[in-house]
């Protein structure tokens, strides 16, 4: 078995130190084999929010796969935004746009979905989805493989890949089909929306994912909810009712 934890939407320059502890001490307390970032590190993509991300990635678990989302580009710098839309994410969070992680038991590919000429949509182009294509049929069929990306953006669920982990809306969400779609609050951002700080961790064994739901209550996070899905040859199917 591999536990993957999912964060979202950390959205730096909106966060409450408390938060960022809180999370700190539950990822450090559950151990996660990966912990996958499916964007938004920033509220505005200034370098001093990329230097606080950076810092909180480094205080959390390894290995990480983490990928750069809509506020990672800059909104007001309109000659940065479309010269060098990720250029201050490539500086001070990485390089890697798109990073990976695989082992014998899963397989996880981070995509990029940010782009400077969409203020708050994403995109993700014909040659992306082949290169995945490509990626998760290299693997073989022992793994599971997990996509990574921000936007949950048409066209994923051609992929190959076995789940999609995404973002951007703030919600919580795990609907099954041919790709087990999964969505995550924001981890840190005090823009909460309809629920509370939020995060996801998958515990993955072959054939069979169960997806616990964490949220903020008071000082911790805790469990708030879990939900098992099996695959059968029509795709993913869950098995049972919400708990809580």
């Amino acid at each position: 078995m591999r536990t993957l934890a999912h964060l979202s939407d950390l959205h730096f320059g909106r966060v409450e130190p408390a938060v960022l502890e809180a999370l700190r001490r539950r990822l450090r307390a559950l151990a996660p084999d990966v912990v996958a970032v499916s964007g938004d590190l920033t509220q505005r993509a200034r370098a001093r929010q990329f230097r606080e991300a950076r810092a909180f990635l480094d205080s959390l678990p390894g290995p990480q796969v983490v990928v750069p989302g809509n506020h990672d580009v800059p909104l007001y710098n309109v000659v940065a935004r479309f010269i060098s839309p990720l250029g201050g994410y490539r500086r001070i969070v990485s390089d890697e746009l798109e990073p990976g992680f695989v082992d014998e038991e899963i397989a996880v590919l981070g995509l990029n979905t940010a782009r400077s000429f969409v203020l708050k949509g994403g995109r993700v182009s014909a040659a992306q989805i082949e290169r995945l294509r490509r990626q998760f049929s290299g693997l073989g069929g022992e793994r599971t493989k997990i996509l990574v990306a921000h936007h949950a953006c048409k066209g994923l669920q051609d992929c190959g890949a076995d789940v999609l982990v995404s973002g951007h809306a703030h919600r919580t969400r795990a609907e099954a089909g041919s790709a087990l779609t999964i969505e995550a609050g924001t981890a840190t951002s005090n823009r909460t929306r309809e629920e509370p700080n939020a995060f996801n961790l998958l515990r993955i064994r072959p054939g069979r994912i169960t997806f616990e739901h964490y949220a903020l209550r008071g000082a911790n996070f805790m469990r708030a909810g879990a939900v098992s899905f099996s695959r059968e040859a029509s795709g993913w199917k869950r098995d049972g009712t919400r708990s809580r």
